[in-house]
This record gives structure tokens, sequence and C-alpha cells, in this order.
């Protein structure tokens, strides 16, 4: 079980440079990537970028990380990291895209071992893919500290949603991928494969024990009834206070049984098939066949 202590106020102290932030949505997936600046020097990071998919087509596009680039070129950043929060399936990862054009290393939780494991021998996949990690540049430990620049950063992990979710914390800024949504919206669901609602509900708490005035930058926004704008970015004052699934008071037994019943109302992403396979290898496309031409993997009756 991973830990479920507070951050301690060792690391917390530690962070001492509040992060510049640009936050690009991709409306097609609801997607919300960002640009995570040193604003002491001109390096960068790249969270959760977003390769275009055309389900109906099987055409892919770099539009969306193209506007990431053209962002990056304009400021004059150096990119040095290419960061995951979690092997989404809901998009298509750019990040092999992006360090094709702007360099930087990626990287992502050490418990991707784990999904590339239990998920790999779905799509039955040739020689080629490596379930080892070795598709990512690096692969965070729990707790780990590392720079963006002269920045300090630290990984987080917060299973739950899948078993290798991540937060970045940064400053006064904390970047929770799915783990949260806006207040109004609650938590991400916990029923994918390895998923637990009740390591979600300990994760949540670890980050709803940082400082209140943390800001949490979130990786999705379908809105809301009564809010038809979208945003993605909230406090932790906020959550605890307003969350409809996680406020203050919300015991693990009751939100266990909260996530559980509404879990089993929703239906599959419609790009989870495609989006698993090509981001369990650090969101590289299947080499192309002897006809020149690559294929995507959709396993019949088999999930």
């Amino acid at each position: 079980m991973h830990s479920t202590a507070p951050v301690s106020p060792e690391i917390l102290s530690s962070l001492s440079t509040n992060p510049e932030t640009v936050s690009f949505y991709d409306p097609t997936t609801a997607t919300v990537s960002h640009l995570i600046m040193d604003p002491q020097s001109s390096h960068a990071a790249i969270l959760d970028s977003v390769l275009d998919y055309d389900p109906t087509s099987a055409r892919t596009g770099t539009q969306s990380a193209d506007v990431l680039i053209r962002e990056v070129e304009r400021r004059g950043l150096t990119i040095d990291w290419l960061l995951e929060t979690h092997i989404h399936a809901d998009h298509l990862s750019a990040a092999p895209y992006l360090q094709s054009r702007l360099g930087g290393r990626i990287g992502i939780g050490r418990e991707i071992l784990r999904m590339q494991q239990t998920l790999g021998p779905l799509f039955h996949p040739d020689h080629g893919f490596a379930r080892d990690g070795a598709a990512f540049d690096h692969l965070f430990e729990n707790g780990e500290r590392f720079l963006i620049g002269s920045m300090p950063v630290v990984a987080l992990h917060v299973p739950g949603h899948t078993p290798a979710d991540l937060a970045y914390l940064a400053g006064q800024c904390a970047y929770v991928g799915d783990t949260l949504l806006m207040p109004d919206c609650g938590t991400a669901r916990a029923d994918f494969p390895g998923g637990d609602a009740r390591q979600l509900y300990r994760s949540i708490r670890k980050i709803l024990s940082l400082p209140a005035e943390t800001r949490l930058y979130l990786c999705h926004d379908y809105t809301a009834p009564g809010r038809p704008e979208v945003q993605w970015q909230t406090t932790v004052a906020e959550q605890r206070a307003h969350n409809i699934h996680m406020h203050d008071g919300m015991s693990e037994d009751a939100f266990v049984a909260l996530r559980s019943a509404r879990d089993r109302t929703l239906g599959l992403p419609c790009l989870i098939l495609p989006s698993v396979q090509v981001n369990m290898n650090g969101g590289r496309l299947p080499e192309a066949e002897a006809n020149g031409v690559r294929y995507l993997k959709i396993p019949l009756n088999s999930i």
C-alpha cells in the first residue's frame, strides 16, 4: 500500500519557487495540457500533452501539440521534461512528437511497470514492445525530487484512478492529473484495471493535506450544470469545502460507496483501446508493418 502520510513540511519548504503556468484545452478530449515554467530561467516542462486522433478515420494529427510548440518557441524556452501524470485512457500522448521537436526527457511514475505487465498482454504485442519501462526516459519514485531549470519539483504517487498516477508539486502548485476534477464535478473514476476507490480516497486526502492556498491544476474538465465555461484550476481550500465527492467530513467508506455506484453507471472512454496501447509504450505509435502501414490493435470481447 502506498504511503498515506501528509506531505512532510521538509518537502514543502524545499519547494521555494512558484512556477508560471500556461494551460491549453483540447475540446475533443476535454484534456488540459500545462506548460510549466521556471520563472528564474528559460526552462520548462510540458505536462499531459495530446496527439490528435480521429477514431472514425484512424488518422493522427499534431495540431494540438503544434500550439504548444509555437508557445515554447515564442517564449524562447528550453524543455527539460515531457511529463505524464499517468497512462491516459482518453487521449494519445504527443510526448514523442514534442521530444522530436523540442527535446526533453519523457517521465512517468515507476508504477507504469505494473500497467505494462497487466495490460500489455491484452494487445499481444510483438517483441518490439518492452514491459520494463524502457519506453520512457525516466520513471519517478514516490517523493523523488527533480528540477525544471533551477526550480525544485517533487513527484507524488497518488494511485487509485490507476496504479501509476502521479501528482507533481512545485512551489504552491500541484498538478494532479485526473485524480481530482473541479469541485462541482468530483473525482476521477476508480474502475479501470488496477484502479481502487480506497486508494483513490487516501491519495486525495494526501493532496488535500497540502496548504489550503495550494493551487491545483487539473487534467480534465467536463463542465457542470450551471457552469458552461471550462475551468481547470482550483485550490485545496475550495476542494475541501465544495467537492461533491470528497469534501471535508466525507468518510472513506462513504466515498467508496459513492464512487463505486457512480462508476457502475459509466461507459468506457471511446479512445481507451488506442490510448492505452500507445501510451503504455511512451506515446509511441506501433512500428510500420511490411506494407509501410501502422496498425492499432482492437481486442474483441476482451474488456
